[in-house]
Protein backbone atom coordinates (compact mmCIF):
# COMPACT_ATOMS: atom_id res chain seq x y z
CA UNK A 1 0.00 0.00 0.00
CA UNK A 2 2.56 2.45 1.11
CA UNK A 3 4.76 1.37 -2.36
CA UNK A 4 1.24 2.36 -4.26
CA UNK A 5 0.90 5.67 -2.97
CA UNK A 6 4.12 6.67 -3.29
CA UNK A 7 3.60 5.76 -7.01
CA UNK A 8 0.99 8.14 -7.20
CA UNK A 9 2.58 10.58 -5.45
CA UNK A 10 5.29 10.71 -7.46
CA UNK A 11 2.90 10.68 -10.82
CA UNK A 12 1.20 13.72 -9.36
CA UNK A 13 4.64 15.80 -9.12
CA UNK A 14 5.50 14.62 -12.33
CA UNK A 15 2.35 15.56 -13.84
CA UNK A 16 2.70 19.20 -12.13
CA UNK A 17 6.37 19.54 -13.60
CA UNK A 18 5.19 18.68 -16.98
CA UNK A 19 2.26 21.30 -16.97
CA UNK A 20 4.28 24.04 -14.64
CA UNK A 21 6.95 23.53 -17.69
CA UNK A 22 4.59 24.38 -20.13
CA UNK A 23 1.92 26.68 -18.95
CA UNK A 24 4.00 28.16 -16.13
CA UNK A 25 2.33 28.08 -12.66
CA UNK A 26 -0.49 30.45 -13.14
CA UNK A 27 -2.10 28.51 -15.77
CA UNK A 28 -1.82 24.87 -14.39
CA UNK A 29 -4.52 23.55 -12.63
CA UNK A 30 -5.25 20.51 -10.32
CA UNK A 31 -7.75 19.00 -12.55
CA UNK A 32 -5.24 19.13 -15.35
CA UNK A 33 -2.47 18.00 -13.35
CA UNK A 34 -4.96 14.88 -11.92
CA UNK A 35 -6.32 14.16 -15.27
CA UNK A 36 -2.50 14.18 -16.34
CA UNK A 37 -1.57 11.83 -13.79
CA UNK A 38 -4.23 9.58 -14.40
CA UNK A 39 -5.84 9.84 -10.72
CA UNK A 40 -8.69 11.25 -9.36
CA UNK A 41 -8.90 15.15 -7.97
CA UNK A 42 -9.99 13.17 -4.32
CA UNK A 43 -6.18 11.21 -4.59
CA UNK A 44 -4.74 14.31 -5.56
CA UNK A 45 -5.65 15.92 -2.59
CA UNK A 46 -5.13 12.26 -0.25
CA UNK A 47 -1.39 13.83 -1.22
CA UNK A 48 -1.33 17.69 -1.67
CA UNK A 49 -3.68 19.56 -0.38
CA UNK A 50 -3.34 22.54 -2.67
CA UNK A 51 -1.19 23.66 -5.75
CA UNK A 52 1.05 25.15 -3.75
CA UNK A 53 2.03 22.53 -2.18
CA UNK A 54 2.57 20.51 -5.46
CA UNK A 55 5.04 23.32 -6.59
CA UNK A 56 7.20 23.16 -3.33
CA UNK A 57 7.10 19.52 -3.86
CA UNK A 58 8.73 19.98 -7.08
CA UNK A 59 10.58 23.16 -5.63
CA UNK A 60 11.87 20.95 -3.62
CA UNK A 61 13.32 18.07 -5.88
CA UNK A 62 15.32 20.40 -7.79
CA UNK A 63 17.28 21.60 -4.24
CA UNK A 64 17.15 18.37 -3.06
CA UNK A 65 19.23 17.05 -6.28
CA UNK A 66 21.50 20.28 -5.88
CA UNK A 67 22.69 19.28 -2.25
CA UNK A 68 23.29 16.20 -2.75
CA UNK A 69 25.57 16.73 -6.12
CA UNK A 70 27.29 19.49 -3.42
CA UNK A 71 28.12 17.35 -1.36
CA UNK A 72 29.14 14.28 -3.33
CA UNK A 73 31.55 16.86 -5.26
CA UNK A 74 32.81 17.95 -1.76
CA UNK A 75 33.52 14.40 -0.39
CA UNK A 76 35.71 14.33 -3.59
CA UNK A 77 37.98 16.67 -1.95
CA UNK A 78 38.26 18.50 -4.82
CA UNK A 79 39.12 22.26 -5.52
CA UNK A 80 36.30 25.02 -4.89
CA UNK A 81 37.47 25.95 -8.51
CA UNK A 82 36.58 22.77 -9.95
CA UNK A 83 33.52 22.28 -7.82
CA UNK A 84 32.85 25.46 -9.54
CA UNK A 85 33.18 24.04 -12.95
CA UNK A 86 31.64 20.81 -12.58
CA UNK A 87 28.30 22.81 -10.36
CA UNK A 88 28.29 24.77 -14.07
CA UNK A 89 28.19 21.28 -16.04
CA UNK A 90 24.96 19.94 -13.10
CA UNK A 91 23.04 22.65 -14.22
CA UNK A 92 23.14 21.68 -17.78
CA UNK A 93 22.80 18.30 -17.80
CA UNK A 94 19.97 18.15 -15.15
CA UNK A 95 17.92 21.32 -17.06
CA UNK A 96 17.82 18.59 -19.91
CA UNK A 97 17.16 15.26 -18.33
CA UNK A 98 15.30 15.97 -15.21
CA UNK A 99 11.98 17.34 -15.95
CA UNK A 100 10.84 17.95 -13.05
CA UNK A 101 14.21 20.42 -11.97
CA UNK A 102 13.58 22.07 -15.61
CA UNK A 103 9.63 22.90 -14.22
CA UNK A 104 11.46 23.67 -10.70
CA UNK A 105 13.68 26.43 -12.52
CA UNK A 106 10.49 27.40 -14.37
CA UNK A 107 8.55 28.01 -11.45
CA UNK A 108 11.81 29.98 -9.95
CA UNK A 109 11.25 31.98 -12.93
CA UNK A 110 7.38 32.59 -12.69
CA UNK A 111 8.34 33.60 -8.74
CA UNK A 112 7.44 30.54 -7.18
CA UNK A 113 10.15 30.31 -4.73
CA UNK A 114 9.03 27.06 -3.15
CA UNK A 115 8.89 25.86 0.78
CA UNK A 116 9.00 28.81 2.80
CA UNK A 117 11.97 29.97 3.95
CA UNK A 118 13.64 29.13 0.79
CA UNK A 119 14.97 30.92 -2.09
CA UNK A 120 14.07 28.93 -5.68
CA UNK A 121 16.51 27.00 -7.72
CA UNK A 122 17.84 29.58 -9.61
CA UNK A 123 18.95 32.16 -6.49
CA UNK A 124 19.75 28.76 -4.71
CA UNK A 125 22.38 27.71 -7.65
CA UNK A 126 23.82 31.00 -8.04
CA UNK A 127 24.04 31.57 -3.76
CA UNK A 128 26.25 27.92 -3.99
CA UNK A 129 28.55 29.25 -6.63
CA UNK A 130 28.80 32.46 -4.94
CA UNK A 131 29.97 30.58 -1.92
CA UNK A 132 32.25 28.06 -4.33
CA UNK A 133 34.05 31.63 -5.45
CA UNK A 134 34.50 32.42 -1.99
CA UNK A 135 36.18 29.33 -1.03
CA UNK A 136 38.26 29.64 -4.08
CA UNK A 137 39.33 32.73 -3.33
CA UNK A 138 40.00 32.10 0.33
CA UNK A 139 42.33 29.38 -0.99
CA UNK A 140 44.22 31.14 -3.00
CA UNK A 141 42.97 30.30 -6.26
CA UNK A 142 41.49 32.81 -8.01
CA UNK A 143 43.83 35.77 -10.19
CA UNK A 144 43.58 39.48 -9.14
CA UNK A 145 41.38 39.80 -12.22
CA UNK A 146 38.59 37.75 -10.97
CA UNK A 147 38.04 39.08 -7.36
CA UNK A 148 35.53 41.20 -6.26
CA UNK A 149 32.46 42.00 -8.51
CA UNK A 150 33.84 41.09 -11.62
CA UNK A 151 33.99 37.03 -10.77
CA UNK A 152 30.45 36.93 -9.35
CA UNK A 153 29.05 39.13 -12.75
CA UNK A 154 30.85 36.56 -14.72
CA UNK A 155 28.95 33.42 -12.91
CA UNK A 156 25.87 35.29 -13.18
CA UNK A 157 26.42 35.59 -16.91
CA UNK A 158 27.34 32.09 -17.14
CA UNK A 159 24.45 30.68 -15.48
CA UNK A 160 21.79 32.58 -17.42
CA UNK A 161 23.81 31.47 -20.27
CA UNK A 162 23.56 27.59 -19.32
CA UNK A 163 19.84 28.03 -17.90
CA UNK A 164 18.29 31.08 -19.59
CA UNK A 165 14.68 31.99 -18.78
CA UNK A 166 11.83 30.81 -21.09
CA UNK A 167 14.07 27.74 -22.60
CA UNK A 168 12.41 25.30 -20.53
CA UNK A 169 9.25 24.27 -22.36
CA UNK A 170 10.82 20.74 -23.37
CA UNK A 171 13.75 18.52 -22.88
CA UNK A 172 16.91 19.74 -24.60
CA UNK A 173 16.37 23.05 -24.27
CA UNK A 174 19.05 25.06 -23.80
CA UNK A 175 22.70 24.71 -24.54
CA UNK A 176 24.29 21.27 -25.06
CA UNK A 177 26.13 19.95 -21.89
CA UNK A 178 29.26 19.62 -24.37
CA UNK A 179 29.20 23.37 -24.32
CA UNK A 180 30.04 23.85 -20.99
CA UNK A 181 32.92 22.72 -21.51
CA UNK A 182 34.07 25.37 -24.21
CA UNK A 183 33.08 28.13 -22.37
CA UNK A 184 35.31 27.31 -19.21
CA UNK A 185 38.12 26.68 -22.12
CA UNK A 186 37.81 30.16 -22.60
CA UNK A 187 36.95 31.27 -19.12
CA UNK A 188 39.30 29.65 -16.77
CA UNK A 189 42.72 31.77 -17.48
CA UNK A 190 40.64 34.85 -16.52
CA UNK A 191 39.83 33.46 -13.19
CA UNK A 192 43.03 31.43 -12.08
CA UNK A 193 45.08 32.70 -14.42
CA UNK A 194 46.62 31.31 -17.81
CA UNK A 195 49.01 29.30 -16.18
CA UNK A 196 46.90 27.56 -13.75
CA UNK A 197 44.44 26.14 -15.99
CA UNK A 198 46.45 22.23 -16.24
CA UNK A 199 45.08 21.82 -12.63
CA UNK A 200 41.30 21.51 -13.75
CA UNK A 201 39.09 19.61 -15.93
CA UNK A 202 36.58 20.92 -18.09
CA UNK A 203 35.05 18.02 -18.91
CA UNK A 204 32.03 17.54 -17.22
CA UNK A 205 32.20 14.74 -14.22
CA UNK A 206 31.22 11.12 -15.21
CA UNK A 207 29.48 11.05 -11.52
CA UNK A 208 27.43 14.19 -12.31
CA UNK A 209 25.83 12.57 -16.15
CA UNK A 210 25.16 9.11 -13.80
CA UNK A 211 23.35 10.91 -10.80
CA UNK A 212 21.25 12.77 -13.07
CA UNK A 213 19.86 10.19 -15.59
CA UNK A 214 19.11 8.16 -12.26
CA UNK A 215 17.49 10.68 -10.72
Amino acid sequence: MQERSERTRRRLIDAAAELFTRSGYASATLGGIAAAAGVTKGALYFHFPSKEALADAVALHGRTLLGEFLDERRATGGRPVQNLIDLTHWLALVRREDPVVRAAFRLADDGVAGPSGTSGLRRAWLAEARRLLDEADAAGELSGEARGDGAEALLAALMYGMAPPGTDRSAGAGPRPEDGGSLWRLLLPVLVGPGRTGRYRTAPPRPCAEAVRAA
